[in-house]
């Protein structure tokens, strides 16, 4: 099965996903009845032939917030993308570092050095939630950080941060195809540079941390990096592509948001309830590497060195 086969056709809504292999027909049976009492009858079901545990879902019509209750309700937990015409590989990817291309939060990670962890990662789970405003949380975290030596940057990166799975083979395997691929937080230069080296980020945007004297001084360089900032640069490098290119999106907390709602293919991973909800791709199950599978990309087509 060709994600061609459906192009041109605006009225059909498409979803791919990866559920538990062993429940599957129980599941398929129970969301096909759920659809049909939602009056958006399944026109066709079927596992792609490239790979055994994805499952393309077609129906026609355009009430994506239905099928989305659905697949929530009767495969959860999933790994899934909706979308409103075909699903294809993308023209750039834009994506959140923290907690999305890495394991951690940078910034509670380097409070830990500070003896600080438990009082700033209270700091940053609120603002990811959503609950305080993303620049002042921002604001008073690296405060607290003043007076800190800035060799705890480099000890941090060595023995805490480390890239969440499939992440390398995503962002390699994406540039093979064509992609573009930008890596943009809220967090800072110091380590996101670091890690776009090691996935392979093709460019950075994000925050600045002040030193002076070999110490943090509490303070940052120049204009935030926000939700607005992440929405700007996936606007930025779309507007260089020609007409109809197409973006994805990834990202886990409030302030990817705006972000995810402007790409193609907006994609959760392992995300806060508000950023999940502003989705309509989702990664919770697998790792990084389903969102590969999902854009039917062959694993003999990934790159993996």
């Amino acid at each position: 099965m060709s994600a061609t086969n459906f192009s041109g056709d605006p009225t059909l809504l498409i979803a791919r996903l990866i559920a538990d292999p062993q429940t599957l027909d129980q599941r398929l049976a129970a969301a096909t009845a759920a659809l049909d009492k939602a009056g958006l009858p399944l026109a066709h079901a079927a596992m792609l032939d490239f790979c055994g545990d994805v499952l393309q879902l077609e129906l026609p019509g355009d009430d994506m917030a239905v099928l989305r209750k659905v697949i929530d309700e009767h495969f959860a937990p999933s790994d899934a993308i909706i979308a409103r015409d075909v699903i294809r590989v993308p023209d750039v990817f834009v994506s959140d570092m923290d907690s999305t291309m890495i394991g951690q939060e940078c910034i509670d990670e380097l409070a830990d050095f500070a003896n600080l962890k438990a009082q700033v990662a209270e700091i940053t789970e609120r603002a990811m939630q959503g609950e305080l405003d993303f620049e002042a949380a921002l604001r008073e975290r690296v405060g607290l950080l003043e007076g800190l030596e800035e060799g705890a940057i480099e000890r941090c990166l060595t023995e805490r941060i480390r890239p969440n799975p499939g992440a390398r083979v995503l962002v390699e395997t994406l540039k093979s195809k064509g992609c573009r691929t930008v890596l943009v937080t809220g967090g800072f230069h110091h380590f996101a540079d670091v890690v776009a080296e090691q996935i392979g980020f093709e460019r950075v945007a994000g925050n600045r941390l002040e030193v002076a004297g070999g110490k943090l001084t509490g303070q940052l360089v120049g204009a935030i990096t926000d939700s607005s900032t992440k929405e700007a640069v996936l606007r930025e490098e779309v507007g260089k592509l020609s007409e109809g290119a197409v973006s994805m999106a990834a990202g886990d907390g409030a302030n990817d948001i705006p972000m995810l709602q402007a790409s193609t293919f907006g994609i959760a991973y392992r995300a806060k309830p508000k950023a999940r909800e502003a989705s309509d791709g989702w990664i919770e199950r697998g790792d990084l590497t389903a969102l590969l599978k999902l854009l039917e990309i062959r694993e003999t087509d990934w790159v993996t060195g």
